[in-house]
């Protein structure tokens, strides 16, 4: 049966077409390094792909997370260790200044120390990390002290997310840690002011209380800093394996995606050359 000329310039069109086609894809492959460039590629692996990236998008969230929160923490620990320092010299003053040796005037001189001391302390309470306050509760847009110690804040911690079902406390209630501190400096001041021994031995033991406490929250940021220490090991772990298996599902073997590129023009290049000796016409003809 005679086959018609169309018939096999279609058929001519068509199997070029197929092969290009595959030249195409092979040259895709080859060119972004990924063997999954579209869905129709492999829609099970796209799927996978989809999750384990949406999976790497919340650890690097959390990742950040942990960044800021470490930040705040190592403020906290700073500010709160000047603190203690600065309590610390206001016991050794008040030893000095509660001896029978001292007298009013000396006692009325160092009364301008505490005041500094105070002002000191104030301004540790106020510390802040890139314009948010990490003694202010949850108002971290506000400064948490007056510069006579009245709290401005709240009493609620702020708090980071570092997992999908858990925040942490990463801020602190100011009230709750200077509080006290600020009233015993401001009793201890009026103390010195009105050559009051009395006053001032009982200020001592009350800074001993707040030495102890600082210390106390010292340690807690210390074992908060740790536990973050922790989860961002685990989320560095988490990512080198999920961006290990996206790599096994989406990246082409780029040696065998060069020698595909290569079969595929070979392939190519003889079906324009078969295709040539079966056609009488000029496949051009065809084609427009």
């Amino acid at each position: 049966m005679r086959v018609a000329n169309k018939s096999v310039y279609d058929a001519v069109k068509y199997n070029l077409g197929s092969i290009y086609e595959e030249l195409n894809k092979a040259n895709e492959i080859a060119t972004t390094g990924k063997r999954i460039n579209n869905l129709s590629d492999d829609p099970v692996g796209l799927t996978q792909s989809l999750n384990i990236r949406s999976t790497l998008s919340s650890i690097e969230q959390m990742g950040r997370n942990i960044s800021h929160g470490n930040s705040w923490l190592t403020a906290s620990e700073s500010a709160l260790t000047n603190v203690q320092n600065i309590i610390s010299d206001t016991k050794a003053l008040c030893v000095q200044m509660a001896s029978g040796t001292t007298g009013s005037d000396q006692r009325a001189s160092a009364a301008e120390s505490v005041q500094n001391m105070l002002d000191e302390i104030v301004s540790l309470a106020n510390t802040d990390v890139a314009g948010n306050y990490i003694f202010a509760g949850s108002k971290t847009d506000t400064i948490p002290f007056g510069q006579n110690g009245t709290y401005i804040g709240d009493n609620n911690p702020f708090t980071i997310k570092i997992s999908q079902n858990s925040t942490f406390e990463i801020g602190s209630d100011g009230q709750a840690v200077f509080g006290t501190v600020f009233n015993t400096l401001v009793d201890l001041k009026a103390a010195l002011q009105g050559n009051d021994v009395s006053g001032i031995q009982d200020a001592m033991d009350k800074l001993d209380t707040h030495f102890d406490d600082i210390s106390g929250k010292i340690s807690d940021v210390g074992s908060k800093m740790n536990r973050m220490e922790i989860k961002d090991r685990i989320y560095q772990d988490l990512n080198f394996s999920n961006t290990e298996r996206l790599s096994k599902i989406e990246d082409a073997d780029i040696a065998e995606a060069i020698m595909n590129v290569k079969a595929a023009e070979l392939t190519y290049q003889a079906a324009l050359a078969s295709s040539s000796k079966v056609m009488t016409l000029t496949l051009v003809d065809y084609l427009k």
